[in-house]
């Protein structure tokens, strides 16, 4: 035996044989381990993808008002792959992190344990998986373009040749997969657009222009802002009204005045500062050498009879002449130079299309219209919003959002749901 030992030392297939023999415990291992760590690994991404999601579907859940437990339960029952039984933890506000006193803040804890079949044979314990999300509305931008439209239909729209220049962002309530669209031969740079929908990428998006499909939808702006009842209304007759007239003045004593029926600016027509309620009316301008100016006015379509008849609610339609509007910067009305009533008649025509010197500073609120603004190149349209269902821009228009000090006229604050933690 002795002399077989001795014979086997000096052969050195036999060494090879004995060194392989000593080691496949550890190449077993170390197999067996890697497939274990695989799994966790595995298990690992596929808990911190579904917490993600979910957390983000418990902040949808915190904004629509609904249950947050139901709307995690609902997504993790879409987008939890990892086929094991798996603990949930939500928390809104979360317990833990940077973000407990956020009311809007979702936390999605997960963890998962299953005995594997290499390491169970030498762990005491079952290792824990874990996984934590945390999601929360965070800003998404500056917009001075609303468009309230929230069917299936496009809510912003640059078309044939115009050439768009904000100052700020645009966002459109609409669920279209084409919610903002540019198109033709226009050119538009604005940053971000947004959408509750989709945005198809286009050459015509200006260069940097962040695009963010699939937003939080945007509160009107002026939902709280109350319509006046109009009374002491009297028609709109002035003889100094007509082309190339002598330039006039429209005064507002009390700081309120109703007109019945329709303006239509044929002359040079300077309003004194105040507000203006058209009972049942509309305004209009054709004529190219006509002029409106106000410095502190705002104007607001609206009908006595508007509970029963919305179409009696007028409409603006200003195509020919010279625009020098600036919004109050105080009171009710503070940075709104056109206010059209809530009730009005749904997709109703509004046209604006000042020429070159033309001037607007503040918004545009046509919650229920659709809105073709035709600017050309060489208005002052500082500090100019649009807030209105839906919004097409045609003719070179130029909108900047540097607001002046003191002026009545700001932006809006955009939001997103956003992963933080």
């Amino acid at each position: 035996m002795i002399s077989f030992f001795k014979k086997l030392w000096r052969d050195k297939r036999g060494n090879a044989l004995v060194i392989a023999a000593a080691a496949l415990p550890l190449v077993v291992g170390s197999a067996g381990l890697a497939s274990d760590t695989i799994q966790w690994t595995l298990w690992k991404r596929q808990l911190q993808r579904a917490a993600d999601s979910a957390a983000i579907a418990g902040v949808y859940a915190v904004v629509q008002s609904a249950s947050v437990p139901d709307a995690v339960t609902k997504d993790l029952t879409y987008n939890s792959h990892i086929g094991i039984t798996t603990t949930v933890t939500t928390t809104n506000p979360p317990s833990a992190g940077g973000f407990t006193a956020d009311s809007n803040a979702v936390q999605v804890a997960l963890a998962v344990q299953k005995r594997l079949s290499f390491s169970g044979m030498f762990l005491s314990s079952t290792p824990t998986v874990r996984a934590t999300s945390t999601a929360t509305i965070v800003p998404s931008g500056t917009y001075c373009v609303v468009s309230l439209e929230d069917q299936a239909t496009t809510g912003i729209d640059a078309t044939g040749s115009t050439v768009v220049n904000l100052g700020c962002g645009m966002i459109t309530n609409s669920t279209s997969m084409s919610a903002a669209v540019a198109a033709g031969s226009s050119s538009v740079t604005a940053s971000p657009i947004a959408a509750v929908g989709g945005i198809p990428a286009s050459t015509h998006w200006g260069t940097g222009t962040v695009l963010q499909p699939f937003t939080l939808e945007e509160a009107d702006p002026f939902a709280n802002v109350p319509v006046p009842t109009p009374t002491g209304c009297t028609s709109f007759s002035y003889s100094e009204n007509k082309p190339n007239g002598a330039p006039f003045t429209v005064d507002n004593p009390t700081g309120t005045r109703c007109f019945s029926g329709d303006i239509n600016v044929k002359g040079d027509i300077t309003f004194a500062p105040g507000t203006y309620v058209i009972d049942a009316g509309s305004l209009t301008m054709t004529n190219t050498s006509a002029k409106i100016t106000c410095t502190g006015c705002t104007f607001i379509l609206t009908s006595s009879t508007a509970s029963t008849n919305p179409s009696s609610i007028g409409n603006v339609s200003l195509e020919g002449g010279q625009l020098d509007l600036t919004s109050p910067t105080s009171g009710t009305y503070k940075g709104m130079i056109f206010y059209q009533d809530r009730r009005a008649t749904a997709d109703n025509s509004v046209k604006i299309n000042g020429n070159s010197g033309s001037k607007l500073e503040g918004a545009l609120y046509f919650p229920r219209a659709d809105l073709t603004y035709n600017g050309t190149s060489g208005q002052n349209t500082s500090c100019m919003q649009i807030v209105t269902k839906r919004v097409t821009f045609t003719g070179n228009s130029g909108i900047s959002n540097s607001c002046p000090a003191g002026s009545g006229a700001s932006s809006f604050k955009g939001r997103k749901v956003r992963l933080v933690e």
